[in-house]
C-alpha cells in the first residue's frame, strides 16, 4: 500500500476514536466530582497548547499525514527536543483528559486502543523519517517517544 495512502487511513482512523471517546455517554466506573472533572479539562487544556506548540514549532513542515514533507531538517528542538511526537503527546493527553471526565468502562478502552493506535502511527512514522533523515536513530535513542523528560536540557543535534 502507497505511503500517502497508509497516512490518511491512520488519520481516518484517529478522527474515528477520538470522536467515538467524546460521544461516549457519561459512565459510573468512578465519580466524576467537580475537581476530577476540573483536573480532566486541565489535562485536555495542557494537552491542546502542547500540540499547538509542537505544531507551530514545525512551521510549513507540518502535514495532516505521518508522512513527512520533502525538503527542510529534522526538528530537534522547542517542544521536539522533549518528545520525538509533542503534537502526539498533546492528543493523547487530551483523550486521557476526555477519559478521565467521562467515568466509564467504555472511555477506559477507547482511550487505551488510541493510545495503542498512536504508538503504531509514531513506529510507522518513525520508519519513514529514519529513511528520510540518516540522523533520526540518533536522535531518537536519547529523546522519549512521548513522555518528556523535564529535566532533560541537550538536544541531540
Amino acid at each position: 500500500m502507497q505511503r500517502g495512502l497508509v497516512g490518511w487511513l491512520l488519520v481516518v482512523v484517529q478522527a474515528v476514536l477520538i470522536v467515538a471517546l467524546v460521544l461516549l455517554p457519561p459512565g459510573s466506573l468512578w465519580p466524576t466530582p467537580a475537581w476530577v472533572s476540573g483536573t480532566g479539562w486541565a489535562v485536555s487544556v495542557l494537552g491542546g497548547v502542547w500540540a499547538v506548540w509542537a505544531a507551530v514549532h514545525l512551521g510549513d513542515r507540518l502535514t495532516p499525514t505521518p508522512v513527512p514533507r520533502g525538503g527542510g531538517e529534522l526538528r530537534t528542538d522547542g517542544p521536539y527536543a522533549h518528545s520525538r511526537h509533542p503534537i502526539y503527546t498533546g492528543v493523547l493527553l487530551i483523550v486521557v483528559g476526555i477519559a478521565l471526565r467521562n467515568g466509564g468502562a467504555p472511555a477506559l478502552v477507547v482511550a487505551a486502543v488510541t493510545i495503542g493506535f498512536f504508538h503504531a502511527k509514531a513506529a510507522f512514522e518513525e520508519r519513514l523519517l529514519a529513511e528520510r533523515f540518516p540522523n533520526y536513530p540518533a536522535y531518537a535513542s536519547v529523546t522519549p517517544r512521548f513522555v518528556p523528560r523535564p529535566w532533560r536540557t541537550s538536544r541531540q543535534d
